[in-house]
């Protein structure tokens, strides 16, 4: 009765694990999403408004996720105090919960944010197509993926099942 009590913990902690693992690649996703609709509406905003940085940034924390309203708001408080952006950017997207390539183009869009109106769009737009393209391509193998770990976390429970009896 034991070893099967201790069996189906050790298979309940594999469900549990394959569950936290799975919940973290959708807030990857989410997290994608958000920087996505917020770089495309500051592209626009920045195109057809000219809202002062620190402004537009506070108002597209107010439109996304938790991750991604942490980073704008932080952002938008280091323009405000004088800090330098670009670094305060980068710093900031490191902490993201995304890829190395996705954190990385968010991370470089932060030195041409003090540009022009015109460089600033332009580098908006280039973020905004590097990102959709890594969306589409986490999009395409998602079930893939959640098949494959699926299997990897329940298969190593069911092997500490055998094992352990």
């Amino acid at each position: 009765m034991l070893k099967l009590l201790g069996g189906l913990c050790v298979l309940l902690s594999g469900v549990l694990a394959c569950r936290n693992h799975l919940g973290e690649r959708r807030r990857r996703r989410e997290t994608l999403t958000d920087f996505l609709t917020a770089l495309r509406r500051m592209g626009e905003t920045v195109r057809a408004a000219r809202t002062p940085l620190p402004i537009l940034l506070a108002s597209l924390a107010s439109d996304c996720g938790p991750d991604g309203e942490v980073f704008f708001k932080s952002a938008a408080g280091a323009a405000r105090s004088g800090e330098p952006l670009p670094e305060i950017w980068r710093t900031l997207a490191e902490e993201l919960p995304l890829s190395e390539k996705d954190r990385s183009v968010i991370a470089e869009l932060g030195g041409d944010l003090q540009g022009d109106e015109e460089q600033v769009c332009r580098a908006v737009s280039l973020a905004v197509l590097r990102l959709s393209e890594s969306a589409g391509e986490a999009e395409r193998r998602r079930p893939e993926e959640e098949k494959r770990a699926a299997a990897l976390w329940l298969s190593a429970a069911a092997l500490l099942v055998i094992l352990l009896i």
